[in-house]
């Protein structure tokens, strides 16, 4: 099954942008993941690999894997001589994998970008073993604010939203996690969030504005196609950006939506 389109693109910047955002968000994903030694886990959308080696650095008796459909980010991830981490190429709606698996399957930031989301969770239910976890980590982009105000990225972000929805995604799942880990029949489901808590003076800050720039960059040729956005809007959205992010009194906050299930 073809997957739906993948909004930010994936080349050069996209890629450096990915491994900007890893080194921001990876600790505290680790934490929540909590891996054990000797777990056998899979990473469903592994995109560069960054996060996939740091997780079998610490399951170092078990086995990981990372599964990721784009061909260009499995030929830029992150190299690693660990005999128990290995990556394949496959759809997140058919995994190559027996019933039952692994100990932990998660995906982070894979859901908002496939067209069948609970055909996904079915699968990561399927190869789980009874008594493992899933764990889900994703977005609804319409929660940030910022202080000072910054309305032309405001009205461009929630364009960004509706062009997620053209191309077969949904840019707001991440707060429809319970409801799908029930319909996929989860138990145990718990919610919780990720904060990103970013103000002027935090080493943070410049590189999460960073990143939200990249982020319009990337999408922005889908914008155009779309008639979302125009060259104008887009440039003024970069620029309202550029100026917030040396700003001394700026803030901002977001939080990534978080699931995890037992099966």
């Amino acid at each position: 099954m073809k997957d739906a389109a993948y909004i930010h693109g994936t080349g050069t910047a996209e890629q450096e942008r990915l491994a900007l955002l890893n080194r921001m968000t990876n600790k505290p994903f680790l934490d929540f993941l909590r891996p054990g030694e000797s777990d056998r886990i899979l990473e469903v959308g592994s995109g560069l690999g960054i996060l996939t080696s740091l997780v079998a650095e610490r399951a170092v008796r078990g086995m990981v894997c990372g599964v990721e459909y784009s061909g260009e980010q499995l030929s830029a991830r992150a190299r690693s001589s660990m005999r128990h981490l290995r990556f394949a190429q496959a759809d997140a709606h058919a995994l190559p994998f027996a019933d039952e698996s692994f100990d932990v399957v998660y995906c982070r930031y894979l859901l908002e970008h496939v067209r069948e989301p609970l055909r996904v969770l079915s699968e990561i239910r399927r190869v789980l073993r009874r008594g493992g976890r899933a764990l889900v980590q994703d977005n609804d982009i319409t929660i940030i604010v910022f202080d000072p105000e910054l309305p032309r990225f405001e009205t461009l972000w929630r364009k960004f939203a509706r062009l997620q929805s053209l191309i077969g995604g949904d840019a707001t799942i991440g707060k429809k996690l319970f409801s799908l880990f029930k319909r996929t029949g989860f138990r145990e489901i718990e919610l919780s969030v990720q904060p990103e808590i970013h103000h002027s003076g935090k080493e943070s800050f410049r590189p999460w504005v960073e990143n939200l720039i990249g982020i319009v960059r990337g999408g922005a040729a889908g914008l155009r196609q779309h008639g979302l956005a125009d060259d104008e809007e887009i440039t003024e959205s970069i620029s309202e950006l550029e100026g917030f992010v040396e700003r001394h009194d700026a803030s901002t906050i977001f939080y990534w939506n978080r699931a995890i299930g037992v099966k």
